[in-house]
């Protein structure tokens, strides 16, 4: 019984030291090649990125864009009635808005940066308005008047008062 089992480990040894010298010996097959990404820049400022399909890989199409609701970011804004001005995400929303003479604007900072209203010609300018915080001014003249963020002067805005 014993040199039975002797020699069932010696084949089982056998068998093993085999395989893995066949799996040694085997040799790897070539590594799929893909093209490097390309981008591919609009007509209209738009871009896509894409990568040519691997080897055995059936080409993909990319999904159409979706439709955006809105007006481009570089269409200037038609003028809004109201006394409100937001400020969000370092833009003045409405970036131009339009009131009476005697009305009273408030600006409210809903950013966590803090910021000022000052106007070009020096006529109003808030203190620095932390986030939530507010400025008032009330408008006695009718005219136009240009403004900006004083710590960020690529912030700015208008308040056109009519009579």
């Amino acid at each position: 019984m014993f040199r039975r089992f002797r020699t069932s480990a010696v084949v089982a040894a056998a068998v093993m030291t085999a395989a893995a010298l066949a799996a040694c010996s085997i040799t790897p097959s070539a590594t799929p090649s893909a093209a490097p990404p390309t981008v591919n820049f609009g007509p209209n400022g738009g871009t896509s990125v894409g990568m040519a399909p691997m080897q055995g890989m059936a080409p993909m199409s990319p999904a159409a864009p979706a439709a955006t609701a809105g007006t481009p970011a570089d269409t200037p804004s038609a003028p809004v009635s109201g006394t409100a001005v937001s400020i969000n995400n370092f833009a003045f929303v409405p970036a131009t808005l339009t009131v009476h003479r005697g009305d009273t604007v408030t600006w409210t900072n809903h950013d966590e940066e803090p910021h000022t209203i000052a106007a070009n010609d020096g006529s109003f300018h808030s203190p620095g308005m932390d986030a939530n915080a507010t400025y008032t001014y009330t408008f006695t003249n009718a005219g136009n008047y240009d403004y900006i963020c004083g710590i960020h002067p690529f912030m700015h805005g208008t308040v056109v008062v009519t009579p």
